[in-house]
């Protein structure tokens, strides 16, 4: 029986090629496999036609788009997670999703490997081939331009040669991925540093410095999901899709960093994510009141530490299970309304109220009414502040000797 080979597809240029170059250089079928995780573009069926008309011997396509938003963003809305207090892991979260029906369309066509189109430099290799150690670990993993050869210009070449259905043109000066979490830019002229990025980089969001009239808006939520927009029931898949055109009209969500990758180099990456970052700012917000201080503190840990493992590549281990447990656990009061305005580029909170809320306006207030005992305080200072000035005492003692 022919070996079969499962590849990441993406109905681009390098992955209709890789279709007919995997096929040459290991003489297995290729099974093509397409997951709209909110990606927009061209339709699923489009997709699937390109890939049989490529060489694939079968086409999976998937829309994923609530499974992700549901599955996925929303755990990262949870935990409000922002990789090195910027990023929120747009590309990193979409790859779990996509591994699994990788792994999904392995066991339903009799696969032996799964392919897939990233480079030897990236996160992204590490993200699908441990995510598939993982789920499938008998199978085994290739990637055409780090293990193949396939560059671009051989990419043009191939493609021209076997006339296959798809336009070749110069290589845009851009690397994009993007799904309904967001937007992410990189390579070209962007990896001077120095170099501020151009307007015609950006698609999600218009430009902040122009904004239309403040756009008010008031975001519900259930357990730490957003449930309704202005009133209007929404789904998280919804909720995203709503603030990414609300928000991103009015330049929400620009994010220009230099960030640590897991392969150990710093790599220069421009973001957008309007909806994800007015979702987790509204988020947060409603944690401030809904949290209890101590399990708060330790929850921005927890989130920090649940960011770093998303991002490289840990999806699926041990402790990420653990932690979205205890972030789990934190949301059961997580539960109001956010009022927020979104205005040149900034998504500002300005009113907040909740059934479950720890703010109590009586213990609060400095206005008559008060409930607050005062008398407490100085007692409660002197023990507070024992430890360090016995510590205090010491240090003098010993100097003085």
């Amino acid at each position: 029986m022919t070996e079969r080979i499962v590849l990441a597809y993406s109905g681009g240029l390098d992955t209709s090629v890789a279709i007919g170059w995997i096929g040459e250089a290991t003489g297995a079928e290729v099974i093509a496999v397409a997951v709209d995780v909110g990606q927009g573009g061209e339709s699923l069926e489009t997709i699937r036609q390109r890939a049989l008309g490529c060489g694939a011997v079968e086409a999976y396509v998937a829309d994923a788009r609530d499974e992700f938003a549901n599955e996925y963003a929303m755990p990262t809305l949870k935990a409000n997670a922002l990789y090195q207090g910027h990023y929120p892991l747009v590309s990193a979260i979409s790859r779990p999703v996509i591994v699994k029906h990788l792994v999904k369309a392995a066991r339903e066509f009799g696969a032996t490997t799964v392919a897939h189109g990233c480079t030897g430099k990236g996160n992204d290799q590490v993200r699908f081939e441990v995510g598939i150690q993982t789920l499938g670990p008998d199978l085994k993993c290739i990637a055409p331009v780090r293990d193949l050869a396939l560059t671009r210009d051989k990419a043009i070449a191939f493609a021209e040669e076997k006339g296959l259905p798809i336009e070749t043109t110069k290589k845009n000066p851009y690397s994009i991925d993007q799904n309904v979490w967001g937007r992410a830019v990189e390579t070209g002229y962007l990896e001077d540093i120095w170099n501020a990025p151009t307007k015609d980089i950006y698609d999600y969001t218009a430009t902040p410095e122009f904004p239309p009239a403040p756009d008010e808006v008031t975001i519900s939520f259930q357990a730490g999901v957003p449930v309704a927009i202005d009133g209007v029931k929404v789904t998280p898949l919804q909720a995203i899709q709503e603030l990414n055109r609300r928000a991103g009209a009015q330049g929400v969500g620009r994010i220009d960093v230099v960030e640590d990758r897991l392969v150990g180099i710093k790599s220069r990456e421009i973001y957008e994510a309007p909806g994800a970052m007015a979702l987790i700012t509204a988020h947060k917000h409603l944690e401030d009141i809904t949290i209890e201080r101590e399990q708060a503190r330790f929850k921005a840990t927890v989130g920090q530490r649940w960011a770093e493992l998303v991002y490289d590549g840990q999806w699926f281990s041990p402790l990420k299970r653990s932690l979205d447990a205890f972030i789990e656990d934190t949301q059961q009061y997580v539960s109001g309304d956010i009022r927020m305005v979104l205005h040149g580029g900034q998504a500002i909170v300005n009113g907040r109220r909740s059934e479950t809320s720890l703010y109590d306006f009586d213990l609060a207030t400095y206005d008559t009414g008060d409930t607050f005992d005062q008398s407490m305080a100085r007692g409660f200072i002197e023990l507070w502040g024992m430890s360090s000035k016995v510590a205090s005492g010491r240090d003098l003692r010993v100097a003085g000797e």
